[in-house]
């Protein structure tokens, strides 16, 4: 589809330039077409670069994305773990308050039990010195403070062991608690540090997916660029086919005309041979009858006389009919102006930065075919030798483009121009100003694209200017 766009597209500039000029048209269009190519390459060049320092960033927020991403897993895996012992401890200290609860419940018993004890021997008088004054028999006084000590002995016991047990359990209670504070304290910074990685996390990915954004919209703009550069690529080459096809046709031209001026000339020289032979027949002739009719008189001698009259006068007619043929024939097939190609040592078409260097790799794969010359806006663009211009328009992606032909199959191309002076078919001297920079056709910074090509190959425009 591209392709029959670009050749319909051709075709209308061909026409419309044959129309007026069509040699000057067809290198015009050729060289501004030439000049946009470079400076698209040079464009191309540049968004490259930055696609390729993108993805660099792109590559380091992918990775900082990733150690985020690392550090919350393990924060998950330490929150998950400090839940689990907080529930291990939250676990035991409910096991231990029961256990405290039951050992306060049998002591509070056991005391219970020792108090109604010794309210029953209060009550029953079974106490050591009730025994002793009793006045009984000192073996049965004997037994009952045995008993008496026995019992007393065994309550104290029960209830030391409880208290210790109870005292023990406390400790063990004032541990968990505090065991349970340090973990929950540890899970409230570990939390913390979560929603911080989080809230990093959230900031690389957008970082990330804005590089993303960027790098999908510099690449959409490159594929399109590698487009319009194969496109114009395309029409140089129709150019370059159609002057050749021109200049073929021209020299056909010129051999039929001179082919049709040797024709005329020989027509020419056979009628007046014939002329001299008729001429010569007619004397011959005239002498014979002279001879044997001399006796005739006067008025047959005036007719020969006439007659010979009106053969000299068809024989000048002849002669100015072939002179006048030979003279037309040159006239129908001009011959066109002589232009002498290129020399090395031309002056720049406008002094700037070079940029986009002949021969060096593009981003895409490509190497570059011409130079972008950087140079303020409105800034004079100069022909950088005498030629014609034969290409003068606007084309997508190069902007307004200009085009010379210097004869010997040298075209110069410019391009990204603000403004041309010049129109096709135009001639231009070294040095005279054919255009305006400017950064038409989608560009971002003003500058002249710059382009040599012989025989349709481009060539190094350093190697032909001035250094």
């Amino acid at each position: 589809m591209q392709r029959i766009g670009s050749a319909a597209l051709l075709a209308v500039w061909l026409g419309s330039a044959l129309a007026a000029d069509p040699a000057a048209s067809l290198q015009s269009r050729q060289a501004d077409a030439q000049a946009q190519q470079a400076r698209l390459r040079d464009r191309i060049e540049t968004l490259q670069k930055d696609i390729n320092k993108h993805e660099a960033s792109r590559n380091d927020a992918a990775q900082a994305l990733e150690a985020s991403e690392t550090a919350i897993s393990d924060i998950d895996r330490r929150l998950a773990e400090l839940a689990r012992q907080k529930q291990q401890a939250e676990d035991d200290l409910k096991r231990l308050e029961g256990q405290i609860a039951d050992s306060r419940q049998e002591l509070k018993q056991r005391q219970q039990e020792l108090a109604d004890q010794l309210r029953a021997q209060y009550a029953s008088g079974l106490s050591p010195w009730a025994a002793l004054l009793s006045g009984d028999d000192p073996q049965a006084i004997g037994r009952e403070l045995g008993y008496l000590s026995y019992v007393s002995q065994a309550q104290a016991a029960a209830l030391q062991a409880v208290a210790q047990a109870l005292e023990r359990l406390n400790a063990l209670q004032d541990r968990s608690r505090q065991r349970k504070s340090e973990l929950e304290r540890v899970a409230e910074e570990t939390g913390q540090r979560k929603a911080e990685l989080e809230e990093q996390k959230q900031e690389r990915k957008r970082v990330l997916d804005k590089i993303s954004e960027q790098l999908k919209a510099q690449r959409a703009q490159a594929d399109t660029m590698q487009r319009d550069e194969r496109r114009l690529g395309r029409l140089i080459t129709g150019l370059e086919e159609a002057i050749a096809k021109q200049a073929e046709e021209a020299r056909l031209a010129e051999e039929r005309r001179r082919e049709a001026a040797r024709q005329a000339e020989l027509r020419r020289q056979e009628e007046a041979r014939r002329l001299q032979e008729q001429r010569a027949e007619q004397e011959r002739q005239r002498q014979e009858e002279a001879q044997r009719q001399s006796h005739r008189d006067q008025e047959a001698a005036r007719q020969a006389r006439e007659q010979v009259e009106r053969a000299r006068a068809r024989e000048r007619e002849q002669e100015q009919a072939a002179r006048q043929q030979a003279q037309e024939a040159p006239a129908s097939a001009p011959e066109p102006a002589a232009l002498r190609g290129l020399r090395q040592g031309l002056p720049y078409p406008v002094r700037g930065e070079v940029q986009g260097r002949f021969g060096a790799e593009r981003p895409d794969g490509g190497l570059w075919r011409g130079i972008v010359l950087r140079a303020s806006e409105g800034t004079p663009v100069k022909a950088i030798a005498a030629g014609r211009v034969v290409y003068a328009d606007w084309l997508k992606g190069f902007g307004n483009i200009l085009i010379i032909d210097h004869g010997a199959q040298y075209l110069s191309v410019y391009a990204y121009n603000q403004s041309l002076l010049k129109q096709v078919g135009q001639a231009v001297a070294a040095g005279e100003a054919i255009a305006t920079v400017g950064a038409t056709g989608g560009q971002v910074e003003s500058g002249l694209y710059f382009e040599i090509r012989h025989q349709g190959k481009p060539v190094n425009p350093l190697l032909w200017l001035a250094r």
